[in-house]
């Protein structure tokens, strides 16, 4: 017996498309190939409905991203569930913040790097607002709410007493506006971004101010060209060739709208359950000082109007009630359970996360669901976060910084790369037991299967300031004669 199936079509059928490699293309209801590698290709009843995907990685987007923009602030706003994932992703990609730790070979330029630079993430903010590693959350959450956020370098002038004359603004993706395209000479114009001939970024042409301000700022539909060497673009790239960002919870919204009206209409359902309501008929018309009980709860026109908890309904000779019983709807938790977990996974975070239920979890078991979650926020905070963003600031940062505060080190090093160099630290992610995993790091550092530096850095610590102060702990204690064992000197 073959094992692929051929399903014949009544005569007169005739097929289409051309001979590719030898494979003939035919019409769906010609033949189906519902075995192997072509069954997703098959035209048979079991692909009715398939989608296909023809498009480049903008020409959806283009069409369709400033509605998905616009649901997804609208969830991000309104729905708990929507921001509690988005909330528990920037809190374990960012957390308190990346920490910048030159690598340039001489120790005291490094120090000097660190201690301006942490001076400057003070008045990072050019809208006064956060420091810099509240711009980095902030620009995180953006970037997964609106699929994308844009950043300005903002040189300042020496009066204006910064310890370093460079801020950054932080810009919504609503300024670059998708609908702009066209051609600047040889330069193409794809929604907003202007692209050289060779395809690199040439330009953003940018609102002025937000086009949602229209209503009190008239410059809002103007637009401004902006070199790109002025501009830092943020935002998670899925295809090849891919210009702008897609919103993170695209994915999931139609499934949170679902929830929603289930909830609500489960919520109503509830409520009516709980209305406890008593019916009077009379044998004649009560009048209005019949007595204390009267027509409660009705409208101009004597009708029932609503229902309330408690409520004793007088109703006229001859009047009936009826009801439509609501019924007791006993799969709701599991219903709930079963969508939040799909919207767990299309959002990126694990279901505890997500809706905070520990219900039989375990060390193993958590523990198993958080390493593939942080797995997937490394990847985003190495690969995004901090090629995206924090490099090219910190490029700026240091073009601002050399010959102002670094004249004749610079000057007798030119080396660029020297001091570009620098290695970025997420903060730690901490398990419920961390005995154990001490425990194995220090195991794993006897056994030369990794260094006192890594472990240090991976606890997102820089392993020359811990010896620094280990070594003024370790004199403080000396000098006070405090018998403290883990400065004791060996005899």
């Amino acid at each position: 017996m073959s094992v692929t199936q051929r399903i014949r079509v009544p005569a007169g059928r005739r097929p289409y498309g051309a001979s590719v490699g030898g494979i003939s293309a035919r019409a769906p209801g010609d033949y189906a190939e519902d075995s192997g590698a072509w069954a997703a290709a098959s035209g048979s009843y079991r692909s009715t409905g398939w989608g296909a995907e023809h498009h480049d990685a903008d020409s959806r987007l283009f069409g369709h991203g400033v509605i998905t923009r616009a649901r997804s602030r609208a969830a991000a706003a309104q729905n708990g569930i929507a921001k509690s994932g988005i909330e528990h992703f920037v809190s374990n990609a960012v957390g308190t913040g990346i920490v910048l730790r030159s690598a340039h070979p001489d120790p005291g330029i490094r120090q000097a790097l660190h201690e301006l630079f942490d001076d400057w993430a003070e008045e990072s903010d050019a809208a006064g607002v956060c420091d810099w590693y509240g711009q980095q959350a902030l620009a995180t959450r953006a970037m997964l709410e609106g699929g994308e956020v844009l950043a300005r370098h903002r040189l300042r002038r020496p009066e204006d007493g910064l310890q370093v004359p460079y801020q950054v603004e932080l810009i919504e993706p609503e300024h670059l506006p998708f609908h702009h395209n066209g051609m600047n000479g040889a330069n193409k114009i794809k929604a907003g971004i202007e692209f050289d001939p060779l395809g690199r970024r040439a330009a953003y042409h940018l609102y002025r101010s937000h086009p949602g301000s229209t209503a009190w700022d008239v410059a809002a539909n103007d637009l401004s060209r902006v070199p790109a060497d002025q501009v830092v673009h943020l935002f998670h790239p899925l295809r090849p060739g891919q210009s702008r960002g897609i919103p993170w919870l695209s994915w999931v919204l139609a499934r949170l709208g679902d929830i929603d009206e289930y909830d609500g209409a489960e919520t109503v359902r509830k409520k009516t359950s709980a209305m406890f309501t008593a019916f009077v008929t009379a044998n004649a018309p009560q009048g209005e000082n019949d007595g204390m009980l009267g027509p409660l709860g009705q409208d101009a026109n004597g009708a029932i109007a609503e229902l309330s908890p408690g409520t004793i309904q007088f109703l006229a000779p001859g009047e009936q009630v009826s009801f439509a019983a609501p019924k007791d709807d006993s799969s709701y938790e599991g219903f709930m359970r079963s969508q939040l977990r799909s919207i767990a996974a299309g959002m990126g975070v694990t279901y505890e996360q997500l809706s905070r239920d520990l219900t039989g979890v375990n060390y193993s078991s958590i523990r198993a669901g958080l390493l593939e979650f942080r797995r997937q926020a490394s990847m985003l905070q190495h690969q995004v976060i901090i090629h995206q963003f924090c490099r090219p600031i910190w490029r700026e940062w240091l073009r601002s910084t050399l010959l102002l505060h670094f004249p004749r080190e610079f000057a007798r090093d030119p080396d660029i790369r020297k001091w570009r160099r620098a290695r970025w630290m997420p903060p730690a992610w901490e398990w419920v037991d961390p005995e154990k995993d001490v425990k194995a790091s220090l195991l794993a550092i006897q056994g030369g299967l990794t260094s006192r530096a890594r472990v240090v850095a991976a606890s997102g610590e820089d392993v020359e300031t811990i010896d620094a102060e280990q070594a003024a702990d370790r004199k403080r204690a000396e000098d006070l004669g405090l018998p403290y064992s883990g400065y004791a000197v060996a005899a």
